[in-house]
């Protein structure tokens, strides 16, 4: 009864350390992101590329949390998102939502209303590359609601 016991404890032990393993991404998960009140759910931001005299795009590490995603909003310079991690949601208004993968890259033309975010059930990262800087310009609309999400 002893030997089974310990069987049951260490597989218990065992699932919680992979249960608590962080997403396998490329880029550190960085800190809560500044942004936060444009997003629903935990999201956290790792720049890798800021906007300087010499580099004209801004280049950052974004990481969700399971169900975590954006508000609508638009760029007026386009985005690109390299999927690093995890899987992950994305749509523009009034088309179907897309599954995003690791691997997948989303253009994202100027001034297309969209969100992006992870699945419900799964961590999710991406590279989020804004283009045409200085003048592309990121505005934030509404929340995506649960019923749109799903």
């Amino acid at each position: 009864m002893k030997k089974i016991l310990l069987v049951i404890m260490a597989i218990m032990i065992a699932g919680g350390i992979a249960m608590a393993k962080e997403l396998n991404q490329p880029f550190a998960k960085g800190d809560v992101n500044p942004f936060s009140q444009f997003f629903t759910g935990t999201t956290h931001l790792n720049m890798l590329v800021t906007k300087d005299d010499i580099w004209n795009s801004s280049i950052g590490n974004v990481t969700f949390d399971k169900g975590a995603r954006t508000n609508w909003h638009k760029h007026s310079g386009g985005q690109i998102l390299l999927v690093t991690a995890g899987e992950g949601r994305y749509q523009e208004k009034g088309k179907e939502i897309q599954i995003l993968k690791a691997g997948d890259v989303v253009k994202i033309p100027p001034e297309v209303e969209h969100w992006h975010g992870a699945a419900p059930d799964s961590e999710f990262a991406h590279i989020s590359i804004e283009p045409n800087l200085p003048n592309n310009q990121t505005t934030w609309l509404d929340v995506v609601t649960d019923k749109e999400y799903k």
